[in-house]
Parts: C-alpha cells; structure tokens; sequence
C-alpha cells in the first residue's frame, strides 16, 4: 500500500492497516525503526495517568490576615 506525506508530513495510515491495529480516531501510534530500516507502525500503550493536581486552595489556606467571625462579615456584606 502506498500513501503521500503531505507537505506538513502527515500521512493517511490506510483503512486495512488502522484495521488490522484496532486504531480509532485519536487513537495513539509509536513509530519505531527496525535494524533493517523499516519504520514500524504499533498501537501505543496506554498513556501514564498524570498526577492529580493539587487542591488549588492548599496554597492559600490558612493565610488570610483580616480575623473576621462569619456573623461579623455575613452583617458587613449584608448590610
């Protein structure tokens, strides 16, 4: 099977060989060049989970100077 690398050096992977791969769009592939030369084309393995980023208000916590009491701020923003 022969395919075109467009000008940006995408090409199309044909529809027998997404096939025969399970590939779906968005689907990741790893190319690899064996010691003939040939560049191979693998499903890639399942991506690393990234660590769950920490809560955004850790950073904060705790660092507020004014010592209001919920009744006395609640009054002020109420009016």
């Amino acid at each position: 099977m022969t395919t075109q690398i467009t000008s940006k050096g995408q090409v199309t992977v044909p529809k027998p060989i997404r096939d025969s791969l399970g590939l779906q769009p968005g689907s990741g592939v790893e190319f690899s060049v064996n010691s003939a030369g040939e560049v191979v084309l693998a499903k890639a393995g399942p991506k690393p989970k990234a660590a769950a980023p920490a809560d955004r208000f850790d950073a904060v916590r705790g660092s507020a100077t004014v010592r209001w009491r919920t009744d006395q701020l609640m009054k002020l923003l109420r009016g």
